[in-house]
């Protein structure tokens, strides 16, 4: 066997691997989740990856070697039915009055679509929380930042028809998003591979299916990171800018490209610095002119667990363990979180990236680090690293 028939052989290996794990997890989850929602995306995607599976399966035994455009169709056909497919079975069956076909953060991000219409902010007062009935208090709190809330707005206008569900909206961003950064760089196996781990593995097509609003931040990160490859800084901040007024997690990630921009000169980093900074402030002044009070208890208060109720964010990794096993834990983790943050800074001063590819690499093992060290976090939120570092080789070839 030729060494090139070697390497064809591996990654037809490869993707059966992920495909054919990515359907076993769908069936486990299908049966085994205590989460309705993640059930019933089991239920449907199970297929999807299936189908896929014996597709790859085929080709290896029968010796055929697929180009990359096969694969990349056939990648196309396992995200459509394993995440836009289970996400429009959800969203119909929603609007038809099933109750359990969305997770919490979807409807939290509904009411404070209905706020911002009728009040001008998304958030309401820790008082105003406080009053509500025991069951209703944390869908109260919206722990995100203003421009999250937009994606509430469909429903707030319109009403509960499946399109207006906001998972919808997160999946037209995200789609955008992707599709941009794609044109941005070159094609072939690296960039067919790190579609396949952002849209394809089932981090995404899960949370995308069920609650959503993590993947749309997290396409616009690596549209800001693919401009910036390409060299165009200002549309880089705008990308990375529009994740930052959605949610704190592309924070981090302003801040790396910035350093990154520097690099190229201090004209590319005002250039960047205009939309990565200037989108977050224009979408939190007027909640902040509204009622500030109301953001900080959000925004602020309830993820430091300082709310009416505690964030139920509570995966068993590092820093939840040991805030919730050991005295003074909480204190603990914190300073371990501000330990790595400083290490980090550190690394960016001593080394800073020079290439968008490192920069995604910064930004990957960085936000796995928080992620592992934070008192409150998701099993779902490993979608950031993850994607960040399989993107880092596609990064090294803009288009």
């Amino acid at each position: 066997m030729t060494v090139a028939a070697a390497t064809k052989t591996r990654t037809l290996a490869a993707d059966l691997a992920l495909y054919g794990l990515s359907a076993a997890f769908a069936v486990i989850t299908a049966y085994t989740s205590t989460l309705l929602p993640h059930r019933a995306w089991g239920a449907v995607a199970a297929s999807g990856y299936a189908i896929a599976a014996l597709a790859v399966g085929t080709q290896l035994l029968t010796g055929r070697t697929p180009s990359t455009r096969e694969r990349t169709v056939l990648a196309g056909f396992a995200f459509v039915t394993t995440a836009l497919l289970p996400m429009v079975v959800q969203a119909v069956q929603r609007a038809g009055g099933r109750t359990d076909r969305a997770q919490e953060e979807v409807i939290v991000i509904e009411h404070g679509g209905q706020r911002l219409l009728d009040h001008g902010t998304p958030y309401l007062e820790g008082g105003a929380i406080a009053a509500l009935p025991p069951g209703e208090q944390l869908l109260g709190y919206l722990p995100y930042q203003p421009g999250m809330a937009l994606f509430g707005l469909p429903r707030a206008l319109v009403g509960d028809v499946w399109w207006t569900d906001a998972r919808i909206w997160f999946a037209v961003v995200t789609i955008a998003a992707l599709g941009l950064a794609a044109s941005m760089l070159q094609g072939g196996d690296a960039l067919l591979r790190a579609m396949q781990l952002t849209a394809v593995l089932p981090l995404v097509p899960l949370t995308m299916a069920t609650g959503g609003d993590d993947v749309p931040v997290l396409a616009l990160c690596l549209l800001a990171l693919a401009l910036c490859a390409a060299g165009r800084y200002g549309a880089a901040g705008l990308a990375v800018g529009s994740a930052a007024a959605l949610k704190l997690f592309a924070w981090p990630v302003v801040l790396v490209l910035l350093v990154h921009a520097l690099t190229a000169g201090r004209r590319s980093a005002a250039r960047l610095a205009a939309g990565a900074i200037g989108l977050p402030v224009a979408a939190l002044l007027p909640a902040l002119l509204v009622d500030p009070t109301a953001f900080v208890d959000n925004v602020i208060r309830f993820p430091l667990g300082e709310g009416v109720v505690t964030s139920p964010a509570q995966s068993p990794f590092p820093g939840y363990l040991i805030a919730s096993n050991l005295p003074g834990g909480r204190v603990i983790a914190g300073a371990l979180l501000a330990a790595a943050g400083v290490a980090i800074a550190v690394w960016l001063a001593r080394r800073p990236p020079r290439t968008a590819a490192a920069a995604t690499i910064v930004c990957g093992y960085g936000l796995l680090a928080a992620i592992l060290l934070m008192p409150s976090t998701r099993f779902g939120y490993l979608l950031y690293p993850v994607a960040f570092l399989a993107w880092a080789p596609a990064l090294r070839r803009p288009a």
